[in-house]
């Protein structure tokens, strides 16, 4: 009993001496430790501002900063420098920007990435002195579209948070949130839900039509004005009358389109691609096409092929010009070939002819798919001749 007391008492001692000497070291070790981490996030700071003559990081919770935004750091001539975090190809690119007093970039640099291409270690160069109108001009990077992509996306979000930070008013929305907005604004009764009219029929003085998905009536894109229809088709925003008179006419001519189906059994030599067809009373097509773009055509163990098509719906005047077009369905590599599943590529097509079409902007990186697509609107307007009466065509 007593040994057992007296080992007791020493393994106590043990731990009371180790303790103390652990919180010595502590005490020791702990600011040197301190000032080390400190010197090397300074050192990080000094990377993208090299002017830097000091830093304080910023309690950024009150502000609303772009989401990419995690740190921010203010210097002591005015200028900040911030953590971003976004994703190129792949989730985790970790990018450090400098923003200087005057609105300028100041320097940028890669912290931390999972991307495979390794664009991204030098690309922040590229914005040394700009401003944000500059930085929107830096190219992507053909082979990188997604990650250089999101390299600017982020050095612009610090140029806006810069400003929000000194006071200013940013519009943080997205396009797509901007174009909403406005969509709801002429027409409430929409209720914020819009989808955009695939349009058949010839019309003037009209950009775009989105429909409400709800049945109250539609807005028409003019220029820069949005005018609302209800679902009568009267005009009931408050426009110019000629341009209120010429949304309610080209509105009655797209309320009053019908289509019938065609029978493509009846017609000898139609490229595979076109699936089906119909023709409006006005004389004008809407045909379903498929492409055979990367999804078909390509793939490796890096980016296998999804073994889909691209589908496309296009229509089309019966002397062949392209009406409309929209991608209706696709399995595309994402953020490279996917992007032709975007308003910004197939509605290039809009208003092209059999010898023009081919004049657009490839994708970046996706040779194969911009090549598919292009070759599924050739045999659209092949498809469109041969259903008014034209040559068989042999693919």
């Amino acid at each position: 009993m007593k040994n057992s007391v007296k080992s007791t008492l020493v393994l106590v001692c043990i731990c009371a001496v180790m303790a103390l000497m652990l919180a010595v070291t502590n005490a020791i070790t702990a600011p040197i430790i301190e000032k080390n981490q400190s010197a090397a996030a300074n050192e990080a700071l000094l990377q993208v501002m090299p002017g830097g003559q000091g830093f304080e990081k910023m309690d950024i919770s009150g502000y609303t900063l772009p989401a990419t935004v995690t740190e921010a750091y203010k210097e002591a001539n005015g200028g900040y420098v911030f953590t971003l975090q976004t994703t190129g190809y792949s989730s985790g690119l970790v990018i450090m920007c400098g923003v200087n007093a005057d609105g300028t970039v100041s320097g940028a640099t890669c912290l931390s990435s999972t991307e495979t291409l390794g664009y991204e270690k030098t690309f922040g160069d590229n914005f040394n002195g700009k401003n944000s109108d500059g930085v929107d001009a830096v190219d992507t990077i053909s082979g990188a579209t997604k990650t250089t992509g999101a390299y600017r996306a982020a050095v612009k979000d610090a140029l806006n948070a810069a400003i929000i930070l000194g006071g200013g008013s940013v519009d943080l929305r997205t396009e797509e949130e901007i174009l909403n907005d406005n969509l709801s604004a002429a027409l409430p009764a929409g209720e914020g839900k819009f989808t955009k009219l695939f349009i058949v029929e010839v019309i003037e003085g009209i950009d775009a039509v989105y429909t409400a998905d709800n049945g109250k009536g539609a807005v028409c894109i003019v220029g820069e004005q949005f005018v609302a229809v209800d679902e009568a088709g009267a005009v009931i925003t408050d426009a110019p009358a000629d341009i209120s008179a010429n949304v309610a006419a080209q509105m009655a001519v797209l309320n009053a389109a019908t289509t019938t189906d065609i029978d493509l059994t009846q017609y000898e030599g139609l490229p595979s691609a076109c699936l089906s067809a119909k023709k409006t009373a006005t004389g004008n097509y809407i045909l379903e096409m498929r492409g055979a773009g990367y999804g078909i055509n390509g793939g490796d163990d890096y980016h296998p092929a999804s073994g889909e098509y691209i589908y496309i719906r296009v229509s089309m005047t019966a002397d062949g010009k392209i009406i409309d077009c929209l991608t209706t369905s696709q399995a595309e590599t994402a953020n490279i070939g996917s992007v032709c599943g975007e308003e910004s590529f197939y509605g290039q097509f809009v208003g092209k002819t059999e010898s023009d079409y081919n004049e657009i902007d490839a994708i970046s990186g996706a040779t194969l798919t911009t090549n598919g697509y292009k070759k599924a609107i050739e045999r659209a307007f092949t498809s469109v001749k041969i259903l008014e009466g034209g040559a068989t065509h042999e693919e």
